[in-house]
């Protein structure tokens, strides 16, 4: 088993459409290089860009 670690001790990032710092997850663990969201909401609204496709070409 792995030790245990205080929350305090874990990695942090701040959130790309909140700003707020989140810490680690275990389920973040082979993927934390690529996380930029602290939540599924935050992901669904994150500012999207003009080339991403929301249509609108004329």
């Amino acid at each position: 088993m792995g030790r245990m670690r205080r929350k305090g001790d874990l990695p942090t990032k701040v959130c790309a459409t909140c700003g707020r710092p989140f810490a680690w997850r275990r389920k973040w663990a082979d993927t934390w290089d690529d996380v930029r969201y602290c939540s599924d909401r935050c992901r669904r609204n994150r500012p999207r860009t003009d080339d991403a496709g929301a249509g609108g070409k004329d």
